[in-house]
């Protein structure tokens, strides 16, 4: 009994926290999926689904899922050399596009929740302004 009410309390702060998060996270969703449009479509492609072998999928991609700082830095920076994505190498280059970080912060939150990928935690300017090279 002692133990439902802190577990009542943390689903409530869950609760209030995903819905006061909710808003910021739809309109910076739509804020980047303009800047997919932009500057990712042409390698990653509208659906997502990459270029076998050349450029990685977004779509299902266990490299964004478990790498999420890799992944932000990537976009920051750019990548060079070898990465496996869903078992697949891929050794290719992605430039830097020199977004500002709450540019990075936008289009991450779309490829993040996009295409049936969902991220429960928000990619925040403060998030990507931590990440240097």
């Amino acid at each position: 009994m002692k133990l439902i009410f802190p577990l009542f309390a943390l689903i409530l702060f869950t609760l209030g926290f995903s819905l006061h998060q909710e808003p910021e996270l739809k309109e910076s969703i739509k804020r980047g999926s303009e800047i997919y449009s932009d500057f990712c479509v042409n390698c990653h492609m509208d659906n997502g689904e990459g270029v076998p072998y050349s450029f990685p999928p977004l779509v299902a991609s266990d490299f964004l899922i478990k790498n999420r700082v890799a992944s932000i830095h990537a976009v920051k920076f750019g990548l060079q050399g070898e990465i496996i994505v869903n078992g697949i190498t891929y050794n290719n280059s992605m430039t830097s596009f020199g977004l500002e970080d709450d540019e990075i912060a936008d289009v991450m939150n779309f490829v993040m929740n996009s295409w049936g990928n969902k991220q429960t935690k928000m990619v925040t300017i403060e998030e990507v302004q931590a990440i240097n090279n």
